[in-house]
């Protein structure tokens, strides 16, 4: 069967999906392929909002990004702590920021995990 979709979400948005161990995800093409296009684009979204925040609240690169985490991890967010997580890693990547450290956020826990 033909795949569509040239897109290859990169290792460290595979990384949600591969438990230790296993090589392969723990959901399928279709939802991990959805679940980084959502992802990416939240991210270019947010670049926009961060230059702006930025700019208009005279507010440093850190305070930015920790303001859009917060706005990704409320409970009304459809992402969970690990896809904001790297948002914020690559919303930091595409302003050419220095990422925050969100080692936290990646072990932490929250209902709607991705892959389960």
């Amino acid at each position: 069967m033909p795949i569509d979709n040239q897109i290859e979400p990169p290792q460290s948005f595979m990384a949600m999906y591969i438990k230790p161990g296993q090589t392969r995800p723990n959901a399928s093409q279709d939802v991990v392929l959805t679940r980084y296009e959502q992802c990416e684009d939240m991210a270019s979204i947010l670049a926009e909002q961060a230059q702006t925040l930025a700019f208009k609240e005279n507010l440093s690169e850190k305070e930015v990004l920790e303001r859009c985490l917060q706005g990704l991890l409320a409970d009304d967010s459809d992402f969970t702590t690990k896809e904001s997580a790297w948002i914020i890693c690559r919303l930091a990547e595409l302003m050419n920021w220095v990422p925050l450290d969100l080692e936290a956020a990646y072990t932490g826990t929250r209902s709607r995990e991705a892959g389960g």
